[in-house]
């Protein structure tokens, strides 16, 4: 049963991750993340820029916290890691920080409550943008069912109309020649 659920939360992760890029970060680092915002009818991008003060790993269940000034009040605001309401997520300022949880921000202010930067050099993301052939791929190594057959014989049958499409195309680009044209030209004079 567990391995049921786990199998079941990948395949989500795989789906939700292969329209965006979620960059590694840490707690500590300044992150500007947007949002979608719906309004009506009509959908908006707003961002939110602070200092990531926790993160909680738990697979489809992750989420990080936020927290910045505004107009001399402390803002926080927990984001799901895999939300479509989440647009982007981008590291602005990587942050010297040996806790996990920076929860002591929120009893300072000014410069007291400054982080260090630190250079970590480039990192890989945590979740890169994939294409959604390859997502199928592995979303069928994961569930384990003959979806790669079934896949294969869509690429072939759609390799098999291109190249029937293609053949006439060539027939027709053939007799439209300008060598022909004029073959054409002097029967008729």
């Amino acid at each position: 049963m567990n391995n049921l659920i786990e199998t079941f939360e990948t395949n989500q992760i795989k789906q939700l991750t292969s329209k965006k890029r979620i960059p590694a970060f840490r707690s500590g680092d300044t992150v500007r993340v947007t949002i979608k915002i719906v309004e009506g009818d009509r959908t908006r991008l707003q961002a939110f820029e602070g200092v990531c003060i926790a993160r909680k790993n738990n697979s489809l269940n992750s989420n990080f916290t936020v927290r910045k000034m505004s107009h001399g009040e402390g803002v926080e605001r927990v984001f799901p890691l895999f939300s479509p309401v989440v647009d982007k997520i981008e590291v602005v300022k990587k942050g010297n920080s040996k806790r996990a949880k920076l929860y002591y921000l929120r009893k300072r202010t000014g410069k007291r409550a400054r982080i260090a930067e630190k250079d970590r050099g480039i990192e890989v993301d945590q979740y890169e943008l994939i294409e959604t052939s390859e997502v199928d791929k592995e979303v069928s190594k994961i569930v384990g069912d003959s979806e790669d057959s079934k896949s294969e014989n869509e690429n072939n049958n759609k390799k098999k109309e291109e190249s029937e499409t293609k053949q006439p195309a060539e027939e027709k680009s053939e007799s439209s020649t300008p060598e022909a044209e004029k073959t054409d030209d002097e029967s008729k004079s």
